[in-house]
């Protein structure tokens, strides 16, 4: 088994220097366990008096069964640092530790949990200026390229990124990982957050975003295709949203005539999981949707790298002219396309028609499997990019 060093390690290992509750979120996974334990773990060793709670477990749940008070001296008492996974489980976690907080305790909390705190309003709104929230996300190319090697990238395309596929001996046991997890998602996540007879609706919901990844979607056409209402479907997406394993993508548009304003896309988080679902592990070269794959892909990796002054959009005029991504930081916007094999210097026809439409464009850029250069076209700069060099991908 080979131990991926991720590349947020370092950003986290900071946190033992704040007296903010520091917040592990992300899909089922993705690492954010391993990591808690690490930093568990590395405080051991440094000296600090540490505790770590798994509220997965129904006898470690049963010792929060207590009042606030006692529930406050378990977490605190003689504790430098208390490690909470999961901590969803604990009902009145948000409260207790605002206490901790308020009281000036000195007590680091790290805490994870599978569901973004747009799902958890009490959570968000009392630790308001008392919480550091960080997305754990599968590991990026980079970071897998440390199990694979040379066949990094393609064996990407194929399996994912979850952390996980590191203990796998082989290709089969990484088949039974990944619809493990799939389940798992399913039947624990899901579970708790819809009635349990929309299950078998909501499987279905999944597995046509899978099928349909990268393509517009609509609502109205999924809830006849499924059989619920348009509010009962886009109750099911805000539930894969928040819990994080589908992501979003609405359409870039200034206000222009001919441009879409209120479509959507939405990009499962795992190439390997969205491979599950839809049963199919084919190389890349063999498959029909090959593009769709390598579009994910290039959103996956963007999307970790969108931080509080950044969003991914796409870009699409209802003649027909689209940019795959429109990645914008500080409100200025930079149109990528995703192309598989292009030819030296060829502009893609969406680029063309964006760059006409928005002339002041500093930069675009065009990831492919060929070749890297740079060109100049009036005074946009437009970068040519390898899908195997995305992780030294910067708009700067």
């Amino acid at each position: 088994m080979i131990s991926i060093r991720r590349e947020i390690y370092p950003i986290l290992k900071r946190e033992f220097n704040y007296n903010e509750i520091t917040i592990l979120i992300g899909a089922r996974q993705v690492g954010k366990t391993h990591l808690l334990r690490k930093f568990y773990h590395v405080a051991k060793e440094k000296g600090k008096n540490c505790k770590f709670f798994d509220l997965e477990q129904p006898e470690t749940l049963l010792l929060f069964n207590k009042s606030e008070q006692e529930i406050i001296n378990l977490l605190t008492y003689n504790t430098d640092i208390v490690f909470l996974d999961e901590f969803y489980y604990f009902k009145n976690a948000s409260h207790t530790f605002k206490a901790i907080y308020d009281r000036g305790c000195k007590t680091k909390i790290f805490a994870s949990g599978s569901s973004s705190l747009q799902i958890h309003k009490h959570i968000r709104e009392s630790l308001a200026g008392r919480k550091r929230v960080f997305s754990i996300f599968p590991c990026n190319l980079n970071e897998m390229h440390q199990l694979w090697k040379g066949d990094s990238l393609f064996n990407y395309l194929k399996y994912g990124g979850l952390p996980g596929i590191t203990k796998c001996k082989n290709s089969n046991d990484i088949l039974l990982l990944l619809s493990d997890i799939h389940q798992s998602y399913i039947l624990k996540d899901v579970k708790s957050l819809l009635k349990e007879e929309n299950i078998r609706a909501f499987n279905h919901l999944v597995y046509l975003l899978a099928e349909r990844q990268g393509s517009i979607i609509s609502i109205s056409n999924l809830s006849r295709e499924i059989g619920l209402t348009s509010k009962s479907v886009e109750n099911y997406l805000n539930v894969l949203s928040h819990t994080g394993v589908a992501f979003p993508v609405i359409s870039f548009s200034r206000n222009m005539g001919n441009e879409l304003k209120k479509s959507k896309k939405y990009y499962l988080y795992d190439l390997g999981i969205r491979n599950m679902i839809v049963k199919d592990f084919r190389n890349i070269e063999d498959r029909e949707d090959a593009g769709f794959i390598y579009e994910s892909f290039v959103f996956l990796e963007l999307q970790k790298m969108v931080d509080q002054v950044s969003e991914i959009r796409f870009w699409r005029t209802k003649n027909g002219k689209e940019v795959d991504f429109i990645f914008i930081k500080n409100r200025i916007a930079f149109p990528i396309e995703v192309k598989s094999h292009i030819k030296p210097g060829q502009v893609p026809s969406g680029i063309s028609a964006f760059l006409k439409r928005y002339p002041q464009t500093k930069k675009a850029f065009i990831f492919n499997l060929d070749y890297e250069d740079k060109k100049i076209i009036n005074k946009t700069q437009i970068f040519y990019k390898k899908f195997e060099n995305i992780s030294k991908f910067s708009i700067q």
